[in-house]
This record gives C-alpha cells, structure tokens and sequence, in this order.
C-alpha cells in the first residue's frame, strides 16, 4: 500500500491560486482513474480535477470555500501494491479539463474531512437518528415503541419532571431533536401530539458563500462602496419602435438571429456616446485617471443557474443591427452553458441590465466597476397616453440607468438618457448617418 499526494494544479492563465468549490468525494470513498474529486474556481470559469489513480481517499485537505495555492497538496489517495514514493508521485500533477463548466447552481457545502485510517469501520447509525433524519412527521405522531428520542440531558429533565413522554413531542431540530421550545409548544397544546403540519420552523441553514456567488459579491461591495452613484429614470414610448421590429422581423433572412428591444438600445447607445465619449470610459480611481475608449464593448448582464455573469459584445460601433442580434444570442448561450471565455466575460465599457418581462417598472442599477455608467431596461406595458384629444393605448418602458457621480454630473447623464430616449421613440433615426 502507497499514498499518492494529488496537489493543486496549475489551472493555466497565470494563476497562482484557486478557489475549492466541490467536493466529490469523501474520506473513506473508493475512486477509480478520472473520476473526478473536486472542482476549483479561477475568475468565472469552474475546472474539474481527476483523479490520476485507483484507490481509496485517506485526506481531503481543504473545505469549500479555502483559497489553495497551486501545488499545495489537496487530496491523498491509498492505492495497492509497491508504488514509488508519495513525494514521488506527489510530483505528477493531476491532468484537468482547461475547458470551463458551468457552476454548480447550489454550491456544495460538504466539509473536508480529517485525515482518518481508511480502513477504518463506520459506526453503525442509532435507529432513531435513521427514522428522524428527515425531521419529526407533519402528523406528530408518537415515536415507535423503544426508540429513544433525540434531547439535551436539560430539555430531557424538564420533560421528567413535568411527567411528559418525549416520544410524543415532535422535534423540529436537526434529525428530529426535541428543543426546550418543541416543549413549550407540547404543553401549550394541552400536551396532545401536534396533529396539524402546522408548527414553528426553528432552523437555521448555514450557507458558505462560495464560487461565482463570492466574486459577485465582492464586486458588487466593491461598486456601492467605491462609487457613489446617481440614478437617472425615464420613461419611454416604444411603440413605433415595436412596430418597426416586428416588421423586421416578420421580413427577415432565415439566417438571421430574431430582433430583440437590446439590439435597438445598443445602436442608439453607440449614437449617444459618440456625442458624449466621456459615457464610454473606465475610471481608475485609485490612480486619479479616467480611460476614454474609442471601441465601445457593451457588457450584457446575464443571469444564468451559476449566477449574474457579464458577456461583452465588442466593438458595437461598427456592428449593425443584425450583428449585435447575433453576437447578443450567441454569448448568451455561451454563458448559460458554461462555456463563456474569460475574455468574453470581460474588457466591457458600459453595461446593460435587464430583467426582461420581470423588469418591474423602476430599478436601481449597480455599475460595473469601474465603468462610470449602467443602462438598466424595464417592463414594456400597455398605457393609456393623453394626445391633446384623447387617451390612446401606447407602449411605454423606462430606462433607469446609473452613472458615477464623480465623474457624471447629472446634466451630462440626463442629457445622454434623453438622446437615447429621443433615437428609440423614432427609431428611424438610429440609422440615419449625420
């Protein structure tokens, strides 16, 4: 028998360390060659770690959550007959897939277990920890003859004296345990078996704020900590606009990607800052320096079953309509799928967020540090509008955007607002050249 240390791989790209998302396997757990152990984190793309042999786990190294460096040891793994030395074999790094896979959308909150000897026996399960794994029924129903509910030596004393039979008490702690309050419901009840499923939920989940969800937090402390922001909120009539898009979509060539709202904001936002630049830029404020960029990269924020991600449509200035319809479609399956680059998933300018048909009808968007401005879209509805004669149906959408206040002043971002406001209400002029 030999022990085959497994270190953390170098995940490629320059990084020095990486963050341990999953556990796959547990101490005790046979793995044959490539089953896959663990998975680490490195930005926004999730790598999968193999195993390089067959054998039993003996040590798990780090829990979910632990930053490791690369070639720190991780995992080691018992494998039969006169194999060359751990150090030896700790030299051979584990092969991992370089392509990113989609976040798990509930992180894992398994723990790494101590170091234990494999062969170990586990001790059997009681037989009332088993029947009350999943908590006490919704009927309350007495336990089985002989077995012995689960209670503190205090809440156990407390039932004695009051001359209560634990085995009626529903517990609605961990495995079923009985809790001094499980008691106080009992009696207050007239000591009878709670008979609705109707009863007070004490637990309390703890949930590790691992992965992706961990980087969107950070940068969103980052943006509300850093940047004070102002949010500008405008109505808009899309009416002729949706017109126009249903006609072109009605006309278009089969090859072609279907015309969405975004498409039209993106070309009007390309209008709009070519008159004001100083939208289109990044802020570096612990160097005191603005970059104003030529090329405008629009980040979409996506929400997938890993999280919020930010795909960039690149150069927007020279795509038409139907090339930013294309490119929009295609990185947003490349993010729910997992398969979104790091460059796909960075180098934006300014951003748009929507929620679609759950737009809600204001928001308060969060810039994308260290842009200086967020373009937010919200639900279309249906509203009556008052012509000088008459109510009529129209269809009305606001924008609520944000900008960096050290940078925007409020003029300059209600200005840029009420230009793209003015090219989406008559849309023509999104493709007149001046």
């Amino acid at each position: 028998m030999a022990e085959h240390v497994i270190k953390m791989p170098d995940v490629g790209e320059g990084v020095a360390e990486a963050e341990l998302v999953e556990w796959n396997v547990k101490v005790g757990d046979l793995v044959r060659e490539d089953t896959v152990i663990a998975a680490v984190m490195t930005d926004k793309a999730t790598v999968e770690i193999p195993s390089p042999v067959e054998g039993q786990i003996a040590w798990l190294g780090a829990e979910i959550g632990d930053t490791v460096a690369v070639g720190s040891p991780i995992v080691k793994i018992d494998v039969a007959g006169d194999a060359p030395a751990s150090e030896e074999l700790a030299d051979e790094a584990p092969k991992v897939d370089s392509k990113a896979v989609a976040a798990d959308p509930e992180e894992k909150s398994a723990k790494a277990e101590p170091a234990a000897p494999p062969a170990a026996e586990k001790k059997p399960v009681p037989a009332s920890v088993k029947s009350t794994a999943a908590g006490p029924t919704s009927t309350g129903a007495p336990r089985p003859e002989g077995e012995r509910p689960l209670a503190s030596p205090a809440v156990r004393l407390r039932a004695r004296e009051a001359g209560i039979d634990l085995r009626q008490v529903p517990g609605t702690g961990p495995a079923g345990r009985i809790s001094h309050e499980d008691l106080d419901v009992f009696i207050a009840r007239g000591r009878e078996p709670v008979v609705t499923g109707l009863r007070p939920d004490t637990s309390v989940e703890e949930i590790k704020v691992v992965g992706l969800r961990r980087r969107i937090a950070e940068k969103m402390a980052l943006a509300k900590s850093r940047i004070p922001h102002i949010t500008y909120i405008e109505e808009v009539d899309v009416t002729a606009l949706e017109d126009l898009r249903a006609s072109l979509n009605a006309t278009k060539r089969p090859d072609r990607a279907k015309l969405t709202l975004l498409p039209f904001l993106m070309r009007a936002m390309v209008r709009a800052i070519a008159e004001q630049p100083q939208l289109n830029a990044l802020y570096d404020d612990e160097a005191g320096v603005i970059h104003r960029h030529g090329g405008v990269h629009i980040g979409i924020a996506a929400q997938t079953p890993s999280g919020l991600v930010v795909p960039v449509v690149r150069h927007a200035e020279a795509r038409d309509l139907w090339d930013c319809a294309a490119e929009v479609n295609r990185l947003a399956d490349a993010a729910k799928a997992g398969t979104a680059t790091r460059e796909e998933l960075s180098g934006s300018t300014i951003t748009i967020t929507s929620l679609g048909a759950m737009g809600g009808v204001a928001t308060t968007p969060v810039i994308n540090h260290p842009e200086v401005a967020i373009i937010g879209v919200n639900k279309m509805m249906v509203r009556p509008v008052w012509d000088g004669s008459q109510f009529i149906p129209r269809k009305i959408m606001n924008l609520s955007s944000s900008f960096d206040h050290r940078v925007i002043d409020g003029w300059d971002a209600a200005v840029f607002v009420q230009r793209i406001k003015a090219l989406l209400e008559t849309p023509a002029l999104i493709f007149v050249e001046t």
